[in-house]
């Protein structure tokens, strides 16, 4: 069977037709009705393409030239897509064999190009998964993200991060797996901390057998698949023989696992029991704006829930957003058997196909109306509006700061995107610059980056040279990519943590790449560096201070925060790899293994490097010629 992928990469597949440049939707009508004459009447992706070639919007479609022809009956359309077409100058085609395939395809490429026209899912980031990896003797549970590669059991998805480590904290203590990575486990000759503090069986030296870790492993799975109770009945009946044994230390033991086991069963904000693996979905809708909440029930436990609030809505019709959601969220989270929404979908069938190709097996769509499944779906949909109803408060407070913010700093509008820069080093080590952003829906932290402080001209410990190469950097990279500033990544407003001296050198350097039109203010701390006297100082001397309590200091010292707090996690993160590095990393031919050996060898890499060379070659696994290029590369001939 031809996959999506597959007719993706067939250029026999494609039609492109091009015309002018002017923006008008008669020669966007002309342009499409060109491609029409060439497309078949079979399942399909199309993509409309602006002057510039990037994509406006992608679309499916059971007849290609049928659905295509809908674009050419302009009084027909809406507006948004009236605008969409206007700006469409060529158009590029990829047949698949089904419709389903082509629902996939669709949310590959929407995935791809992120089109201003398609419903997007915001917030697309990968979930995190609980990981038992099986390419072990003793398997190892641990948190995962991202693609699947590694052989092992996944569950999952979670709503966050913490629901996960929570859980593997509690399963940790129920299930005493453990949780090290294999270089960890080889190297023991005692067990760990988690062993003492009951976290773990310490299978590394042998204070479990293989069969006992196994049936611990074995638990772990029918609770994870949804067989808390007999996991529970098991614990409960060992925990009374030891009681009756006299064994009280043991009965501890089992006590304390049954307790883990009901902390996590606690945490199940709905019942669902019965269910086995399934999502739930529910919208809601609000002037114009839309939320989804998800909540993920896998082997009839709640693994969590999530508000989504997908963008490009405008105009576009309920139903149709929560397809496109979809289709769009099951392209990185594997569907499960049952998927309940709070409405009928007119292409639930096609979804199910769709789905169940994906899945290896029959996913159902379900919309229920009656019994406990209709609470559950009722809940998701409370959820759905007070999570809105937050989301517009929240909303409604931002825009209010933006404008006054405008009003302050005598901005020509309200800024859409605002770019914070903050550096963080120890005497000029691990030195990096950092830059987060800021608009009317909050941080975008998709946006946040992180600049190594790498130039040779850069002295370290010097903050305006710091400032002045990442704001160099940052606009090369900005002028390079983007000159004409279509693409809403140029900053509205600039605001640097630091005083005169960082103004002034942001202020060069923006004059130096030929930036004159960005506003720029550093936030300094008052007198005693006290939060709350902060200044902002504006190019050509002038200063402002606000009240202590004024709602636009506030918001000016989150932002500044929000930097400063990402500033130091990125100084951070570097300082910790360098920690963990060796002189030996960089020898060439020296892997894992002759690394592993020569510092079991001779105790420190220090102490490698002082070696003489007739004890290099003594050193087991290193031959004559790899001591002798050891040797030459820490005592290079002059």
């Amino acid at each position: 069977m031809t996959t999506p992928s597959d007719r993706f990469n067939e250029e026999k597949s494609a039609y492109t037709v091009r015309g002018s440049d002017q923006p008008d939707l008669e020669i966007g009508v002309a342009a499409i009705r060109g491609v029409v004459k060439t497309l078949p009447v079979r399942p399909g992706v199309y993509r409309m393409l602006d002057a510039r070639g990037d994509v406006l919007y992608v679309g499916k479609a059971r007849a290609l030239k049928n659905r295509v022809t809908n674009y050419t009956q302009v009084a027909r359309l809406t507006k948004r897509l009236q605008r969409m077409v206007a700006q469409t100058r060529s158009m590029t085609i990829v047949t698949t064999n089904t419709e389903a395939e082509a629902l996939l395809l669709e949310a590959q490429l929407i995935k791809r190009y992120r089109p201003p026209y398609n419903v997007l899912l915001r917030d697309d980031k990968s979930f995190p998964f609980i990981l038992l990896r099986e390419d072990h003797a003793f398997p190892r549970i641990q948190k995962h993200r991202g693609a699947r590669r590694a052989k092992g059991q996944y569950y999952g998805p979670f709503a966050s991060a913490g629901s996960v480590t929570r859980t593997l904290n509690a399963l940790q203590k129920l299930f005493l797996l453990r949780s090290c990575s294999d270089s960890f486990f080889a190297n023991r000759s005692r067990p760990c901390l988690l062993y003492q503090i009951r976290r773990c069986s310490a299978p590394c030296v042998g204070r479990i057998d293989t069969a006992g870790y196994n049936e611990l492993v074995q638990d772990a799975k029918d609770f994870l698949g949804g067989k808390s109770t007999k996991v529970q009945a098991k614990l409960g009946k060992l925990m009374t023989e030891a009681a009756e044994n006299m064994d009280f230390e043991l009965a501890a033991v089992y006590r304390d696992r049954l307790r883990a086991l009901t902390f996590i069963q606690g945490t199940q904000t709905i019942h669902a029991e019965g269910l086995g693996d399934a999502d739930i979905f529910a919208l809601a809708c609000k002037g114009g704006h839309m939320c989804i909440q998800a909540f993920f029930i896998r082997g009839g436990q709640n693994w969590g829930h999530r508000s989504f609030f997908p963008t490009h809505t405008n105009d576009v019709p309920e139903e149709e957003v929560l397809t496109s959601f979809l289709t769009q969220f099951y392209e990185e989270v594997p569907p499960p058997r049952t998927i309940l929404l709070d409405r009928a979908l007119g292409e639930a069938a096609l979804l199910e196909e769709a789905f169940g190709d994906r899945a290896g097996r029959k996913v159902t769509l379900r919309n229920p109306q009656r019994g406990d499944h209709v609470k559950m779906v009722g809940q998701a949909k409370r959820n759905a509006e007070e999570a809105l109803d937050r989301r517009l408060a929240e909303s409604a407070t931002q825009n209010q700061n933006l404008r006054a913010l405008a009003d302050l700093f005598e901005l020509p509008g309200q800024p859409n995107r605002i770019e914070v820069y903050d550096n963080s080093h120890v005497q000029g080590t691990n030195a990096v610059g950092a830059m987060i952003v800021a608009g009317p829906e909050g941080f975008r932290k998709n946006a946040y980056r992180k600049f190594n402080i790498k130039r040779a001209e850069t002295v370290p410990g010097d903050d305006f040279a710091m400032m002045r190469e990442v704001l160099s950097r940052r606009f090369a990279r900005l002028e390079k990519e983007d000159p004409e500033r279509v693409s809403g990544e140029w900053p509205d407003l600039l605001l640097i943590d630091g005083g005169k001296g960082q103004l002034s050198a942001v202020c060069e350097t923006m004059e130096e790449a030929g930036v004159h039109d960005i506003p720029v203010v550093a936030i300094s701390k008052g007198p005693d560096r006290n939060a709350g006297r902060e200044v902002m100082h504006l190019p050509g001397g002038r200063e402002i201070t606000l009240p202590p309590n004024d709602p636009v200091l506030f918001y000016l010292q989150r932002l500044r925060d929000e930097a400063h707090r990402f500033a130091i996690g990125a100084h951070r993160q570097k300082r910790a790899k360098n920690m963990v590095t060796s002189p030996l990393d960089d020898v060439p031919g020296i892997g894992p293994g002759r690394k592993r050996a020569l510092l079991m060898h001779f105790g420190t890499a220090r102490a490698v490097k002082g070696a003489a060379l007739e004890d290099l070659e003594r050193a087991p696994g290193i031959s004559k010629a790899m001591a002798r290029g050891i040797y030459d590369y820490f005592h290079p001939r002059g």
